[in-house]
């Protein structure tokens, strides 16, 4: 697990429709404080110009794109992240050994490669909403089978909500990357999300990187919500280790 108490284990998610109100925040952040994620709408909205510019303002760029199609499309589509410079992609487990491993096997290829994890199930899927889906596994069951399924296909980690990572750990490796979305600080309304956890819960259970979107991007002052977050993390910290 990544150290408990450094910033870096925060992900900010960048989840706007405009390259206005992405830079807005970006001028706020630090990046030696927090890491970025760029996703669908933002990317589909502003094109790939915002990766390079959240790269240039130095931060580290999780692409959360979750390729998920046939293996050579999935692998070029990796290549082309690497070729920007993110710092993290992803991709869907449910795309499959000949996916997964393709994907790791293109990003080899580079000196400085991203970290490549894989998406279990989201983390706004309760054992319902996947029953319906035609799984006959809860969710536990089905992360865990998806993530040992990408821990053999050799990716680095998963993305998986808190609840799940001391069975993921527990079942592939403790070196074994969580990065958990479902983060939300004490008080926090859950906005879309089921399985959920406070940071210092998650951090607990081992999560090595902790994605958090609206508690932060929609503060009235967002350098103060990331500052208080780990402020949060500092003081479980602290009384875990009493």
């Amino acid at each position: 697990m990544i150290a408990d108490t450094d910033p870096n284990v925060i992900i900010v998610a960048l989840d706007f429709s405009t390259e206005q109100s992405c830079c807005v925040l970006l001028e706020q952040l630090d990046p030696s404080r927090c890491r970025v994620k760029i996703g669908k709408e933002l990317f589909t909205s502003v094109g790939p110009n915002i990766v390079r510019r959240a790269i240039y303002s130095g931060f580290d760029v999780f692409l959360d794109l979750k390729f998920h199609d046939i293996p050579n499309t999935v692998a070029a589509a990796c290549r082309a992240a690497a070729d920007l410079g993110v710092w993290m992609v992803n991709v869907h487990a449910s795309g499959g050994r000949q996916m997964m491993e393709a994907a790791r096997e293109e990003l080899a290829h580079f000196s400085s490669r991203p970290l490549l994890v894989a998406v279990t199930a989201l983390t706004s899927l309760d054992d319902n909403a996947i029953r319906e889906l035609g799984f006959a596994d809860d969710a536990n069951a089905l992360v865990k089978r998806l993530a040992k399924l990408s821990y053999d296909c050799g990716v680095d980690g998963v993305v998986c909500s808190p609840n799940e990572i001391r069975m993921i750990k527990d079942s592939c490796s403790a070196q074994f990357l969580a990065v958990t979305p479902g983060v939300r600080p004490k008080g926090s309304d859950l906005d879309d999300q089921r399985r959920v956890a406070t940071p210092g819960e998650a951090l607990a259970a081992g999560a090595d990187f902790l994605v958090i979107g609206r508690p932060i991007s929609r503060a009235a002052d967002c350098a103060a919500a990331l500052s208080a977050i780990y402020n949060e993390l500092v003081a479980d910290h602290s009384r875990e280790s009493r």
